[in-house]
């Protein structure tokens, strides 16, 4: 069912590539906010780095150095190492960093532990090795402290200084008057006890929730450092959701167009051909590739342009068999009217209108059958199929032959009286007095019908005759419209050459065949016709019927 619908093999396509496309997306999300996270931690600490490489370099010796390493360790609680250079194995990227004195962040995702790597001034050979696990406000209220201890040298100048080191900061730093800044009493009390503050701000802007580090400066009472406000991290921006979607819909609109292509590229064949059938051309024809509608559609197509193809073609050959068979008989007519302008005998004028009047019989039996002959060719007739007794209509045709007085000797191997078979009972009989009246006209003496159905299911009607039978070159051409062998299947045999083309549509609409070989019995030419002996019921039923049926040979 599946792969026979292209609509299914769309909306299931369509899954999958929604499928694939959120799946891309949450991977992209996830590797960008990586690479974020990581760029937003290392703008937190390079800063820090700055000014922890300022101070350290302050210090005259080794000693005092590890000292001041070993001051800022305890105020931040966290373990801080005074190690080699080549101790640490760095990048390229990572040694870029430390050369513009910026921080080194390796974040261990397991244990949520981020390993700070800090260049120093002027010392090359040496680096801090940082391992900061566990964040508190402790160490976030240290900060200030690193900073506060940079602008001690610096008396006086203190906003200057901030003014030049900011670039090194993603964040601001100020220093700021108490009375701007949005603090209650118990904050204001708390500066006032040499204590720092840390302020959080809910916002609906893009920046979202931030933290402001308000530290006391010790050598004023009215002003206060300020860092920040620094934007906490925010995992799916209001630019990168945008842009994930936008990127998203393209790769889907992309994946639609993949999935459509294909059906408009069908569709666009399916219409050349149509305009090509338009304009009078029916030799186009589509490729038949699966089983799916695109594939029933060419297939329906194709057999629709065979159809009218094959309808104008019978259409031509139609009217040039019947201007042709028209001739004789309308010239006959013709004849015998001028001459009973001219003859005054009464027997001779009667005996010319008997003519004439046989004539137009033979015209009205000319135009049923070109009637009936159209009606089958130029599509499906309507049929009425019923349950028929095969050996009635046989009986039935065998009845209306011999009240024809044809001096032949028709024989009938009935089949039983209860084998029954769906069919057109109208139709059926015309196919059986259609090859029973050509045996009839071209046998030497005896015509043998039967019929019956087989094991397969199939109904079958068999006509024999003991004439001198069809060559086989000419089996398949004898049911074209018109046609007559050359041989002793002449016009002086009678006929139009129509009654086996209606045998054989006849057959064509009956969903089964007409074929035509030598009769083993009668040694002349032998007509079977089979079709499908039920339509609507099981096989297996059908047979029960038949082996429940036992009636003998009604002949």
């Amino acid at each position: 069912m599946f792969k026979h619908s292209i609509f299914l093999r769309v909306y299931a396509g369509l899954l999958i590539l929604v499928f694939l496309v959120a799946t891309f997306g949450y991977l992209l999300v996830q590797i960008i906010n990586y690479q974020r996270a990581q760029e937003y931690r290392e703008s937190l600490t390079d800063g820090l780095a700055f000014i922890i490489s300022e101070g350290i370099a302050r210090q005259p010796n080794e000693q005092q150095k590890s000292d001041w390493v070993s001051d800022a360790s305890d105020l931040l609680e966290l373990p801080i190492y005074y190690v080699k250079s080549n101790q640490v194995d760095l990048t390229r990227a990572e040694s870029k960093r430390i050369e513009e004195r910026k921080a080194v962040v390796r974040w261990d995702a397991q244990t949520t532990a981020a390993y700070i790597i800090l260049g120093l001034k002027d010392d090359p050979e040496h680096l801090l090795y940082i391992k900061a696990d566990n964040i508190t406000e402790r160490q976030m209220k240290a900060l200030p402290v690193f900073i506060l201890d940079y602008l001690v040298y610096y008396p006086g100048q203190e906003k200057q200084y901030l003014e030049k080191i900011q670039h090194h900061f993603s964040y601001p730093i100020s220093i700021q008057s108490v009375q701007n800044l949005p603090l209650d009493s118990e904050q204001i009390g708390r500066l006032r006890l040499d204590h720092s503050i840390i302020l959080y701000r809910d916002s609906a802007t893009e920046r979202g929730t931030t933290i402001s580090i308000v530290s006391p400066i010790p050598s004023s009472t009215s002003e206060v450092l300020v860092m920040g406000p620094v934007p906490l991290f925010n995992w799916m921006p209001f630019q990168l959701a945008a842009g994930i979607t936008l990127l998203s819909l393209f790769v889907l609109s992309l994946g639609v167009y993949g999935l459509l292509i294909p059906m408009q590229r069908k569709l666009r064949a399916v219409n050349y051909a149509l305009n090509k059938m338009k304009g009078g051309d029916l030799t186009v024809r589509l490729p038949v590739d699966g089983t799916d509608e695109f594939g029933t559609l060419a297939s329906s197509y194709n057999s629709m342009s065979d159809h009218i193809e094959r309808l104008i073609e019978a259409q031509r050959e139609l009217m040039r068999a019947v201007s042709h068979e028209l001739r004789t008989p309308v010239a006959r007519i013709r004849f015998g009217v001028e001459m009973m302008a001219d003859e005054d005998d009464y027997d001779y004028r009667q005996q010319q209108v008997e003519q004439i009047d046989k004539d137009i019989e033979a015209l009205n039996t000319l135009i049923d059958e070109i009637m009936t002959y159209a009606k089958l060719e130029q599509g499906m007739p309507s049929l009425e199929f019923e349950d028929v007794s095969l050996f009635e209509v046989l009986d039935q045709v065998l009845i209306e032959t011999e009240a024809l007085k044809t001096g032949k000797q028709l024989e009938l191997q009935a089949p039983p009286i209860g084998v029954i078979v769906e069919t057109e009972r109208r139709y059926l009989h015309r196919v059986i007095q259609n090859l029973v009246g050509n045996a009839v006209r071209y046998c030497d003496d005896r015509v043998l019908m039967s019929g019956g159905v087989d094991d397969d299911g199939m109904a079958y009607i068999c006509v024999e005759d003991d004439g001198p039978g069809i060559p086989e070159e000419d089996r398949q051409r004898i049911f074209d419209a018109f046609a007559r062998l050359d041989d002793s299947r002449t016009r002086a045999s009678g006929g139009y050459g129509l009654g086996l083309s209606i045998v054989s549509r006849i057959a064509y609409w009956f969903g089964g065949t007409v074929v035509i070989d030598a009769s083993p019995e009668l040694g002349g030419a032998r007509f079977t016709m089979r079709w499908p002996a039920t339509r609507f019921k099981k096989q297996s039923k059908r047979k029960a019927e038949l082996k429940d049926s036992n009636e003998p040979d009604a002949n």
